[in-house]
Formats: C-alpha cells, sequence, structure tokens
C-alpha cells in the first residue's frame, strides 16, 4: 500500500530478473501503518493524493485511479494488507508476489480499500487461494507475530522507508539506494558491493 512501491515494481521487476540466481532474495514487509478504524483525516487525503500527483509527474507510467477517494472510506491502515500477504506466502510461496500485486492493482487501478479485510478476502480468492484456509491464516496470531518479527527486522537491517533494498553480505547489511527508472543503478551497487563474485 505504498504508492512509491507501486511505482517501483516496473523497475524491481527488471532489477529482480538480472540479479544472479546465486543471489538469494527476501521480501520483508515494513508494516508502514498500524491498524485502525479510523477514517483518514483530511490533510493525510490530501498528501496522499498530491504523493500520487507527483509520482505521476516523475513516472507518467505509472497509474492510479482517483476515485479511490470517493468510492472508499480511507484509513492509515496498512497492517491487514501486510497480514494478507503473509496468509497467502504461507499457504504457497509462490502466492506472495501475486498478492502483493492483486493488493496494489486493487487499490491503485480499481479503487478497493485494502485496509478492509473483505477486500483482502475476496483479492486472495481471485488469485485462487482457498478463502477459508486464507482467512483461518489471516486472522491467526502466527500471522500477526510474523509481521511484527518482519517490521523488527527490516528495522534491525536499516530499513528506513519504502520502498528499500538491502543488500546483506556476511553479517553486514549494506543500504542501495533506489532508482525508479533504471535497474542498472542498481545492480552495478550491488556488484560493486560484492566484487569478488562478479
Amino acid at each position: 500500500m505504498c504508492s512509491w512501491c507501486w511505482a517501483f515494481r516496473p523497475t524491481l521487476t527488471r532489477f529482480l530478473k538480472q540479479l544472479p540466481s546465486d543471489i538469494l532474495r527476501t521480501k520483508l514487509l515494513g508494516g508502514l501503518a498500524p491498524d485502525t478504524d479510523q477514517a483518514m483525516d483530511v490533510s493525510m487525503r490530501n498528501r496522499l493524493q498530491e504523493t500520487w500527483g507527483n509520482i505521476q509527474k516523475k513516472l507518467p507510467e505509472t497509474q492510479f485511479n482517483y476515485d479511490f477517494w470517493v468510492k472508499n472510506v480511507p484509513r492509515r491502515s496498512t497492517y491487514p494488507a501486510c497480514r494478507a500477504v503473509i496468509a497467502a506466502r504461507e499457504i504457497d510461496q509462490t502466492h506472495e508476489d501475486k498478492m502483493i500485486f492483486a493488493i496494489q492493482q486493487g487499490y491503485y487501478l480499481r479503487a478497493l480499500n485494502p485496509s478492509d479485510d473483505d477486500t483482502l478476502i475476496k483479492l486472495a480468492a481471485e488469485i485462487g487461494i482457498n478463502q477459508s484456509q486464507f482467512s483461518t491464516l489471516f486472522y491467526s496470531d502466527t500471522v500477526a507475530n510474523q509481521l511484527f518479527d518482519e517490521i523488527a527486522l527490516s528495522r534491525s537491517m536499516g530499513a528506513r522507508s519504502f520502498p528499500s533494498l538491502i543488500l546483506q553480505v556476511n553479517s553486514g547489511y549494506w543500504p542501495v539506494a533506489i532508482d525508479y527508472y533504471d535497474e542498472n543503478v542498481m545492480l552495478e551497487a550491488v556488484f560493486h558491493l560484492v566484487p569478488e563474485s562478479y
């Protein structure tokens, strides 16, 4: 549910395809905004809509459906979407990215509200996950605790913003500067940090 992560998706996909297979990759959920039933205040709504506009100026190929702000009661609550990704991953690793993409498309293109549990359960079903199995995991303490563990781990690695790329070399963590336009810039940074391998 991070709009900059949505904008970064095409470049990230190209980056991951070109990353050598012996560099292991793991996605961690950073949380962003905890659970709340409170409607988003007007200033936050305006700020997020301005962010969408700024993204479209910098990356015109990134699409947003502004009907979201009319059709929904937005909440600053991204933990449910994070738990949905973990539940999907627990059912089948191959569902992780499908669920992320379904949430992003639902939010940014279809004007669905991924802060709502019903939306997430519907999206899981759309990508072929059994609704009952998904719901059981989605509401479980196991998934809730996994999210808190991932938030803690991402912070301990130095991930302070979204999106973040962190390269682990032995026991050290190295931030890789995000480039929204050119995956080769990030690949060069990775190869510079692990030159003995490449």
